[in-house]
């Protein structure tokens, strides 16, 4: 299996071009419960090519962007160059390079799944202000919905990787363990994109366990996408539905 850190490399375009945003009542959330003002520093690890980094910054607040993975740093660095109080790092989760409690919070959006490990826990313990906080994001797809059902059946059966690496396959539990005993809150937004067939094949081919266009499985899986498209689409789009979860609390010591 490729190296966590490598896995998007040739999926940067896609990604930015058709991974979703973030609500931005969420982002307001992080401002009143997690952040001292509009001079607090972020650090928001496994940052990508930058899209909640965007949102962080819009709202004035210095952010540290730590991304291992050069083509997606080098993209968020191009769609970001114009924010004064952005810095890119080129590190990952478990060194960033950061001061000794230097961070008022700790962002991984998209991305915890692939650094759950002690190694980070240690690492946020020590960049972390003694009141600073942790706040975990995904955008998990409804699969309550009919569409998504079908969908997700698509992917068990013409991904490969996906039963290995969707980060859906991460227990509350898993997440528990990261925070101070009693003290992690979760909170649900509702978020969604309208996707045309070629955006819905976008969004797929930006997910990590898509399978390489010169694969067996991938004419196939095509083939299953525009079936779906054809039988759920309405007015030519699919509405993809979101809960998009944020897990926010002190590390645990």
């Amino acid at each position: 299996m490729t190296d966590s850190t490598q896995r998007f490399s040739s999926r940067v375009e896609a990604y930015v071009k058709y991974r979703p945003g973030y609500p931005d009542t969420l982002v307001q959330t992080l401002l009143h419960k997690a952040l001292p003002g509009t001079d607090a520093v972020v650090a928001d690890v496994g940052s990508g090519s930058g899209i909640f980094t965007r949102l962080l910054l819009q709202q004035k607040l210095q952010v540290f962007a730590i991304e291992p993975n050069d083509n997606m740093r080098q993209a968020a660095e191009t769609m970001l160059a114009g924010y004064p109080n952005f810095t890119s790092v080129d590190a990952p989760a478990e060194a960033t390079t950061l001061a000794d409690e230097s961070v008022d919070l700790i962002t991984a959006a998209q991305a915890f799944h692939w650094f759950n490990n002690a190694a980070t826990k240690s690492e946020f313990r020590r960049i972390l202000k003694p009141d600073g906080r942790l706040a975990l994001i995904w955008n998990k797809r409804k699969i309550s919905h009919a569409f998504q059902q079908a969908y997700d059946a698509v992917l068990t059966t013409y991904a490969p990787e996906y039963g290995a690496v969707n980060h859906m396959n991460l227990s509350e539990a898993d997440i528990a363990g990261f925070f101070a005993d009693g003290q992690m809150q979760v909170m649900h937004f509702d978020n969604s994109q309208q996707l045309s067939f070629p955006a819905l094949l976008g969004r797929l081919k930006s997910s990590s366990y898509c399978p390489a266009e010169d694969s067996p499985q991938y004419p196939s899986l095509v083939a299953e996408l525009a079936a779906l498209f054809e039988q759920f689409a309405i007015d030519a789009v699919i509405d993809f539905q979101y809960d998009t979860e944020l897990y926010l609390g002190p590390v645990a010591r």
